[in-house]
């Protein structure tokens, strides 16, 4: 019997022993990190819409095109805002001050043909009054004189009103058409899909001769060279992310390369349908190739402490 707890307490103290040299703790930088997935979005990439419906008329630029701001996209059939601009178009001209020029000048004759006459009836009845004052003439011709005189400048004074009637009717006319050339021009124009800013054209999404509706986007523009990770954080560890933390990623298509960035932007409303937050980060030096939709997996660094004292996880 002793001989055997001998045994037992030899082969324990060996046990013990060979554990005490299995556990070796070390010294080492330990970080906390939350995991995020997502894809690769070229700066400032964003879907291009219509601002009218229509069918695709002919395409202007191609995928991969460089663009600037401004630029024609692709232009969708507008025979009647083109008719409708030009008709405009010729409103706005007839309508025009210098259009109407011909008629103001004869409006202008008649005023100074009027005035003459005033001035004339005046002088007739200026000394038709020195001759009544001298015990000539009669009563009626003096009073024939003063009617002429106002009936002179009855004319004037009518002939100045219908001038400037004239004239407010012209430019009211003028401002009232040239509005109406700015409208179907801006009208005209919609049915030219144009670039919002300086970038690539990554995508097509119609073809000539399919419908468009303001609903659905028409293309896909965004920066030709400079990219960012957009990525997808739960809602269980979004309260962990600050601005400035660091990214550490890897892609598949880069697969020999750690990449670095750093964040930038958290959004603030959380996505109903996969329950999580989007984030944006900056590559701090980005690789060559890179393409929007690519897919990306990252840890973002929460925090890291250093010179802590760790054992093997399968102890634990």
């Amino acid at each position: 019997m002793k001989r055997i707890f001998a045994a037992f307490a030899l082969l324990l103290f060996a046990c013990n022993k060979n554990k005490e040299k299995l556990i070796q703790p070390t010294v080492q930088d330990i970080t906390e990190s939350v995991y995020a997935s997502g894809t690769v979005k070229s700066l400032h990439q964003y879907e291009v819409f219509s601002s009218v419906n229509g069918i695709v008329g002919r395409l202007v630029a191609k995928e991969g095109d460089t663009i600037s701001k401004g630029d024609p996209i692709l232009k969708l059939v507008n025979e009647i805002p083109a008719l409708s601009a030009e008709n405009a178009r010729i409103a706005a001209t007839y309508s025009s001050v210098a259009f109407n020029t011909d008629k103001l000048n004869e409006l202008k004759v008649n005023i100074g043909l009027a005035r003459e006459k005033m001035k004339n009836d005046s002088g007739l009845l200026s000394r038709q009054q020195n001759l009544w004052a001298q015990g000539i003439g009669t009563r009626n011709e003096l009073e024939q004189r003063e009617l002429a005189w106002k009936s002179a400048r009855t004319a004037y004074e009518a002939a100045l009103l219908r001038y400037q009637d004239l004239r407010k009717e012209i430019d009211f006319a003028a401002r009232q058409s040239a509005k109406n050339l700015q409208i179907n021009n801006s009208i005209s124009n919609d049915y030219t899909i144009r670039s919002q800013q300086s970038g690539r054209v990554y995508k097509i999404l119609k073809d000539p001769g399919e419908m468009v509706t303001m609903q659905t986007p028409v293309a896909i523009v965004g920066s030709s060279s400079e990219f960012i990770m957009e990525l997808n954080v739960d809602e269980y560890d979004i309260g962990k992310i600050k601005h400035g933390q660091k990214v550490f990623a890897s892609m598949g298509s880069h697969s020999e390369k750690l990449l670095e960035g750093t964040i930038t932007k958290i959004e603030t409303i959380i996505d109903e349908r996969t329950r999580s937050f989007q984030v944006e980060a900056a590559f701090a030096s980005p690789p060559a190739g890179l393409y929007p939709n690519m897919t990306i997996e990252a840890n973002i660094l929460i925090s890291t402490k250093k010179s802590a004292l760790t054992i093997p996880r399968t102890f634990l």
